[in-house]
């Protein structure tokens, strides 16, 4: 590695226990940032922690309760001196099926929207309070279904939607604030991970038949895979995107352009 472009910096990765999350906090810590794991899933977000050593730790994190956000923040405050970068990266697809407008429980609407929306909301609130007088970067993880039709996938297109509008507003209000603190989204098209596999066989019936399809829509001839996504977090993230903030940059091989 030629430079260390996380120097020093402090970060949160929420939902880092697997795949973009994961991968995200890897890399991080790769360019010397100390990382904070976080999941839900406390045996997968600890054991990623422990295969980074000392640049990192877990705290353990439901996005969705405001009382777990303030105290991981004040844990990372007390132990590690701040937070310079929060990745809301937590995210659910929800339901496979029944996510049609016209079929769709308000349960399903509701629990897809309470991690999506809920709980980047809660990061951006608690981050902005800890970094306002430091500065920093916050990037959130949305999806090129926030931009394009999802007819079969409403809740969490929706949902993606709205993740891509509260980040301008969150990057809008902080410039008009003076707080030196940007906020950004990533789109990432199909990826392959647990979620990523899912969708292919719930869509085309197995994962490889539906891989095959997709590919086919896609210039670079390929799907994603979680380090694409990781690095393009990466640079957001740094002080190379230092003039960089409300922007949406979407890595999805090209697919939104056929």
């Amino acid at each position: 590695m030629a430079e260390a472009r996380l120097q020093g910096k402090v970060a949160i990765v929420t939902g880092s226990g697997s795949g973009i999350g994961r991968a995200t906090a890897e890399l991080f810590a790769d360019h010397g940032a100390r990382v904070v794991v976080s999941d839900i899933d406390e045996v997968s977000g600890q054991a990623v922690a422990e295969t980074l050593g000392g640049h990192a730790m877990f705290l353990p994190l439901d996005t969705t309760r405001e009382e777990q956000w303030e105290h991981l923040l004040d844990a990372v405050n007390g132990k590690l001196g701040g937070i310079d970068v929060l990745v809301n990266n937590a995210g659910i697809e929800g339901s496979v099926v029944g996510q049609n407008p016209d079929e769709i429980s308000l349960n399903e609407i509701r629990s897809v929207s309470g991690v999506n929306v809920d709980g980047v909301l809660l990061g951006c609130k608690h981050a902005i309070r800890h970094m306002r007088d430091r500065g920093g970067s916050i990037v959130n993880i949305s999806s090129i279904g926030g931009i394009y039709a999802t007819p079969g996938f409403v809740a969490y297109g929706a949902s993606k939607g709205a993740v891509r509008q509260l980040t301008k507003s969150v990057a809008a209000y902080c410039g008009n604030k003076g707080y030196a603190i940007r906020c950004n989204s990533v789109h990432p098209g199909i990826v392959e991970t647990r979620m990523g596999e899912e969708v292919l066989r719930t869509s085309h019936g197995d994962v490889e038949t539906g891989r095959k399809l997709r590919v086919q829509g896609i210039p670079v001839g390929r799907l994603g895979v979680p380090d694409d996504i990781a690095n393009a977090v990466l640079y957001l993230a740094s002080d190379e995107a230092s003039f960089v903030t409300g922007a949406e940059l979407i890595i999805d091989g090209g697919q939104l352009i056929l």
